[in-house]
């Protein structure tokens, strides 16, 4: 291990490498239960609309967050982490397929070809052409604009917010004494609201895996307050969730889930009997360019952001192979497309890690092994209530919403473009119009002041791109 890793050189220890891995594990293990919960029940209603189950997912996430953490800590040696990535998850599930109509596996595909073009990117450098062409203003409003999208979604399936005939969206009630509320539907909410006050709570405290630990605190409150104060709570509520197959998970994993791609996800006749070729072809490279953009910004911002944190800059203060580590990303997303999950991302929860004195890949390793564990306790994982991962879903658009301190809001330009990437991903249900709105809004404002020679040729093609989205897909 020392002379792989190169434990003495990064000035570090087995024992430290292993115990940094275990803390990223444990700040990052809720992506198991949230994503396998987003994917078989996006709006918390228990509606299938993908037709994929709990335990399939559960499964396809564990599976490529091994694989991902392995790649990037064995080729890369950085104590980085990697699992299906949070906003691209929602992007797949509800702009994708809800938004967009395709079927689970048609979404697998423009996954597939996101980490096949990711990888030529990065092979051949072009990844850079590509990320220069997107405005600064735009980048460091996209995580934010997620984080919002995030947080939204998570009320929604929590049951806080809710429909409404007038004003399109509206506060549940609470109302017990005069409204329609009572206890059965207002003490989940509460489970939610106050999970995520506790979550603040522990990463305030600096406890370790805050998420996780809110996760199965919230669902053991939700339990322990449902069987004591719910009528027959326990056989609409626990009942169910006992029945679970110990091997069922795997079962589905390999039925539902596993090679879906390529059986089943080239097929796009519905789509384009329904929107004609030309839409196909318009939504087809958007899409992959929106899954693309959002999973390139992602990668390099954790690993940028990670690797400072740590010290681990080199001279130049550029990531140590950070092609290497881009390249593992790229494979881990082709990887998550033929195992039944979004695209693989770099976690910003490896920072946990690095803050514990994580400096190589024997972290990742570590992580990587506490993942294939966790891939047999699915029957377990299947007992967290919506409610408990609402609250993690509201807490990570907490943390993604950081980034909007990055605009620069005394710039007009940049507070234009900023604002509308950001609030364009909520109010429209769709990632890729907050990108587009914000990209086209930054060639529209330089034409108006006279500065249309500093858009590059590549802002160019990206805005037509998204203006044809409009035109052609809507």
């Amino acid at each position: 291990m020392e002379k792989f890793f190169k434990l003495k050189e990064n000035k570090t220890t087995v024992r430290t490498e292993i115990t940094a891995g275990i803390t990223t594990f444990m700040a990052m293990a809720y992506i198991l239960m949230v994503n396998a919960g987003m994917f078989s029940d996006p709006f918390g209603d228990g509606t299938n609309v993908l037709g994929v189950s709990y335990g399939a997912i559960y499964i396809a996430t564990a599976i490529s967050a091994v694989v991902g953490t392995l790649l990037i800590g064995l080729l890369s040696n950085l104590p980085l982490a990697q699992a299906s990535g949070m906003g691209l998850n929602a992007y797949f599930v509800y702009t994708i397929c809800v938004g967009m109509g395709l079927s689970y596996a048609n979404a697998l595909v423009l996954v597939l070809f996101d980490g096949v073009v990711f990888v030529v990117l990065t092979v051949t450098g072009l990844r850079k052409v590509i990320f220069d062409a997107i405005p600064k203003a735009v980048k460091v409003a996209i995580s934010a604009g997620i984080g919002l999208f995030i947080a939204f979604i998570g009320l929604q399936n929590a049951g806080i917010v809710v429909a409404d005939a007038s004003t399109k969206v509206n506060l549940a009630s609470f109302n017990v004494f005069t409204g329609t509320a009572n206890w059965t539907t207002i003490f989940p909410m509460l489970i939610t609201v106050f999970t995520v006050f506790a979550i603040g709570a522990m990463s305030k405290m600096k406890v370790r895996g805050a998420i996780l630990w809110g996760i199965l605190g919230g669902s053991v409150v939700y339990y322990i307050v449902g069987l004591i104060s719910v009528p027959d709570f326990y056989n609409t509520a626990v009942a169910p969730n006992l029945t679970s197959d110990f091997f069922g998970a795997f079962k589905a994993f390999g039925s539902e889930a596993f090679l879906k791609v390529f059986t089943e996800g080239f097929d796009f006749s519905a789509y384009i009997g329904a929107n004609g070729v030309g839409a196909f072809i318009v939504m087809l490279l958007t899409s992959m360019l929106a899954f693309c953009m959002v999973d390139m910004f992602d990668t390099m911002g954790t690993l940028y952001g990670a690797c400072a944190a740590g010290n681990m800059l080199t001279k130049e203060g550029d990531v140590p192979n950070m092609n290497k580590a881009m390249l593992a990303d790229a494979v881990a997303t082709c990887t998550g497309a033929a195992c039944g999950t979004s695209t693989v991302t770099t976690f910003v929860e490896s920072s946990a890690g690095v803050a514990e004195g994580g400096r190589t890949g024997l972290t990742s390793v570590t992580t990587a092994a506490l993942f294939f564990i966790a891939m047999f306790l699915s029957p377990v994982a299947q007992l967290i209530p919506t409610y408990a991962c609402a609250a993690a879903l509201i807490y990570v658009g907490v943390l993604m919403m950081s980034n909007v301190m990055n605009v620069d809001w005394k710039d007009p330009l940049a507070a234009v473009v900023g604002f509308l990437t950001v609030a364009m991903m909520p109010l429209t249900y769709n990632i890729s119009y907050g990108i587009a709105f914000g990209l086209i809004s930054y060639i529209f404002i330089k034409i108006f002041t006279g500065k249309i020679k500093e858009v590059n040729v590549g802002t160019w093609i990206i805005g037509i791109l998204f203006a044809l989205m409009f035109f052609l897909t809507r």
